[in-house]
């Protein structure tokens, strides 16, 4: 009987469950892991807290046992990237010009953090994703820095900010937005979650943006930052810049796949492509809503856990036999506080608080629309938080 050959592109979080679940489910054939770090998959949400914090090693980072990556039986391709999905012919071109050949595919490539083109080459901007990044960016925090300013007030950068911070560092948030977070959280509990810098000493800067960058040379022909100047003519001193605006899902090299690309790889609710013998799972997905009519894609350490399970069933059973079913979880510590949302709000959703209010430092707070609950977020309530998320039936 003919072996087949599944190859998962992208040895992260959910690159490593698809495998774990491929083998978990019964397949036994070939399978190849490809991934673009030259490191085994380790767990990014400490990257920004304890890890640039230095209370957690790389070795702590490891998502699984070098004896559980030996049971997989796989073989690897590490810190070689994809290049290229030739879909007719199942071939998978490598960077390095090595071709895998494969039955089936799971696209984990993940995503890339969006870069300020006026920043590109100067020493002291860094971006923080992979490991690589928490590494240099740990150096020059740890090396002499004092003044900080983060671009974007996003979780990402909330959560450095609040590192940098409990490294004694003077930390400025820069935010284009009058209300950080609204996106996601409404403006009313975006503003809420906003204020704990403030009350923790860190100056948020909303509304604003950089129009210059003010360098020096290093001393050996190298650009170094030195202040910001923003758009409201302030000027931000800065030793170390670190840019937090989001990230782009890692698709570039699927560009000529034939495949539907639309800010992610678009699927199914089961993380199908419009080939079943290809799914897409965690940052790179953008998988169909049916609550919402919308792909959106799920960008949390949950969705890119879970959601392998269920695309690798659809993958082995050749079509769409399960959708995701849980509605979409995420957490954030910043200043020793953690904030836990679940669901899908939309900022004209009613906010309502059932236990405690946000001057209390801990509370549980609802989003409604019309008599559906469609989200609910804690902050320093997880008791109270966990009973609620289970109570969203509905994909957000």
């Amino acid at each position: 009987m003919t072996r087949r050959t599944i190859a998962v592109v992208g040895a992260s979080l959910s690159g490593l469950r698809a495998a774990q679940q491929l083998r978990a489910q019964g397949y036994d054939d070939d399978l190849v892991i490809v991934g673009a770090e030259p490191h085994l998959p380790y767990d990014r949400p400490p990257l920004s807290k304890e890890y640039l914090l230095g209370t957690m090693g790389a070795d702590d980072l490891a998502l699984a046992e070098q004896s559980d990556i030996d049971e997989l039986d796989a073989r690897w391709h590490l810190g070689v990237a994809a290049e290229r999905l030739d879909v007719t012919g199942g071939r998978i071109v490598l960077a390095s010009g090595e071709e895998i050949a494969a039955d089936g595919v799971v696209i984990a490539t993940g995503g890339v953090p969006r870069r300020l083109p006026a920043a590109e080459g100067l020493l002291g901007v860094h971006v923080l994703r992979s490991l690589d990044d928490a590494d240099a960016l740990r150096a020059e925090l740890t090396g002499g820095a004092q003044h900080v300013v983060v671009i974007g007030a996003g979780f990402i950068g909330a959560e450095v900010a609040a590192t940098s911070r409990a490294l004694g560092l003077d930390v400025t948030i820069v935010e284009a937005m009058p209300v950080p977070l609204s996106v996601a959280l409404g403006p009313e509990l975006g503003a809420v979650c906003a204020g704990l810098h403030a009350t923790n000493g860190v100056p948020l800067l909303t509304g604003t943006t950089v129009v210059d960058w003010l360098t020096t040379d290093d001393g050996a022909g190298q650009p170094r930052v030195t202040a910001l100047e923003l758009s409201d003519g302030r000027r931000l001193r800065a030793d170390v810049v670190v840019v937090g605006i989001g990230m782009a899902p890692a698709a570039g090299w699927l560009a000529d796949s034939g495949l539907f690309l639309d800010n992610g790889v678009l699927t199914d609710a089961g993380y199908v492509t419009d080939r079943p013998n290809i799914v897409a799972v965690g940052d790179v997905a953008r998988p169909y809503n049916p609550r919402t009519g919308r792909n959106v894609r799920r960008e949390h350490w949950t969705d890119a856990a879970e959601g392998p399970a269920v695309a690798v069933r659809n993958l082995l059973a050749g079509s769409t036999v399960q959708h995701v079913e849980k509605p979409s979880y995420f957490w954030s510590d910043q200043y020793g506080t953690r904030i836990q949302f679940a669901g899908s709000a939309d900022p004209s959703d009613e906010v309502r608080f059932l236990d405690g209010v946000p001057t209390d430092g801990a509370f549980v707070a609802t989003y409604h629309r019309g008599e559906a609950t469609t989200a609910v977020l804690a902050m320093n309530s997880p008791r109270q938080f966990t009973r609620l998320r289970r109570q969203l039936a509905t994909v957000g």
